[in-house]
């Protein structure tokens, strides 16, 4: 693995101009609240350059260098504060366990960094990550430009780093694919146990306990975003998190849970009914979306734009609400409207990696992008009616439906992360039922 963090400096490298730094910045310390500390996460784009998981550190490339090509600033060990609050790598261990070429204290960081910088011409840096480097360069450019009388040179440019790291990101390695499918099987049990242990009468943090404990039972020790259990009229909220409802007999609940497992994330949807049984209003939503969600994955290949998956799950939802009665129109009219958007709001699906809506660009110069070999993404198109919507009979009031995949584009079209979830009322049904 030490390997791939050495190929992603190397690569990353050659992408940006001659005579340039590359400065990536940590995530911020972790959170304390009264004497409380919360769990830290990395920065994915210092992760994915270095593989190192310390707060309070910093990573420099100076591509092309002879020496010191690869800086990392990181905390100095410390006794006292290891005892309290666990191990730190300091400067040694940079060296000798994430391959930098040289490390210094961070806190030596803005005596060293003008000196480290001068003479070169250009400076990358992550304009979409807080971790204050946008507020240090500055500084660190102006210290230089002091000196420019005394023959100091200070950086002509600063530039986004973020396209170019963005990019590469989007393009899955096969090591992040393993990754990527290990989180997908611990989800996978997740959802299973979940729509086992459903019952009337339980309340949905309940249910949400049974995604938690599949989590960390198979070592992901946090999901990859806040769950979402939604019964009854709740899973018409499309960011839904009380989960502090009861479940009801004769309500759907939906579910949107996922785990974290070696910094990747898994991001799925089930939605099933609390008493095992789909009332006959309820098939008919589920169905529409379930042939959305199919029709949607055969667009979903190589070379195809990316708005075209979109697009059809628009097309199937809508000639399903018309069959229904709850549009009315012609489909092409309620397209071009946006009318269905009341029923259907949401676009089809992100890209799925490092964070759940990862990075990467969905248009290239202004056109949706083609799908290419090693990207990620989502396929979940869904129907939500509330029960206060107006012009709708009741019988289709509280009805919310997602269905959510992960998939990865390859040569023969793409492979299914989580394919052994129930996902056809036949099988949704069983599960519940035991």
């Amino acid at each position: 693995m030490t390997n791939s963090f050495s190929n992603r400096r190397d690569n990353l490298s050659s992408k940006v101009l001659d005579n340039s730094a590359i400065i990536v910045g940590s995530a911020q310390t972790k959170s304390r609240i009264s004497d409380t500390d919360y769990p830290y996460r990395q920065d994915s784009n210092f992760f994915y350059l270095s593989g190192y998981e310390e707060p309070e550190s910093l990573i420099l490339l100076r591509p092309g260098r002879e020496n010191e090509e690869f800086i990392l600033f990181c905390r100095d060990r410390d006794p006292l504060r290891e005892q309290w609050d666990g191990f730190r790598t300091g400067q040694e261990g940079a060296v000798e366990q994430f391959e930098a070429d040289v490390a210094y204290s961070i806190n030596s960081i803005d005596s060293l960094m003008p000196g480290l910088l001068e003479g070169i011409k250009n400076i990358y840096f992550s304009m979409s990550s807080p971790c204050g480097v946008d507020i240090k360069i500055p500084q660190w450019v102006e210290n230089i430009r002091k000196n420019t009388r005394a023959g100091a040179e200070p950086p002509h440019n600063l530039l986004s780093l973020d396209l170019i790291l963005h990019e590469m990101r989007l393009i899955k390695e096969d090591h992040e694919l393993e990754t990527m499918r290990k989180a997908a099987s611990i989800t996978t049990e997740a959802h299973i146990r979940a729509m086992k242990a459903v019952k009337p009468g339980m309340f949905e943090y309940q249910l949400e306990a049974e995604y938690l404990y599949a989590f960390n039972k198979n070592g992901a020790r946090s999901p990859a975003y806040n769950s979402i259990v939604g019964g009854g009229n709740n899973s018409c909220i499309l960011h839904y998190v009380e989960n502090d409802a009861k479940l009801n007999d004769g309500d759907l609940v939906l579910v949107d849970a996922g785990c974290e497992y070696g910094y990747y994330a898994s991001d799925v949807t089930r939605t099933f009914p609390v008493n095992g049984k789909f009332t006959p209003e309820q098939r008919e939503i589920y169905s529409i979306v379930l042939e959305a969600h199919s029709q949607s994955m055969e667009q979903a290949k190589l070379g195809n734009k990316w708005n075209l998956i979109h697009e059809k799950s628009v097309e199937v939802i809508v000639e399903g609400l018309i069959s229904l009665g709850l549009l009315k129109g012609s489909k092409e009219e309620i397209i071009e409207t946006g009318s269905y958007s009341k029923f259907y709001m949401h676009r089809i699906g992100h890209w799925l990696g490092m964070d759940t809506h990862d990075v990467g660009s969905y248009k290239v110069d202004g056109d949706w992008r083609a799908l290419e070999k090693g990207m990620v993404m989502t396929i979940e198109p869904g129907i939500y009616i509330l029960d206060s919507m107006d012009g709708v009979d009741e019988k289709w009031k509280g009805i919310g439906v997602r269905i959510e995949d992960n998939i990865v584009i390859n040569d023969s079209g793409l492979e299914i992360l989580t394919p052994d979830i129930p996902r056809t009322l036949e099988e949704v049904e069983r599960t519940v039922q035991g």
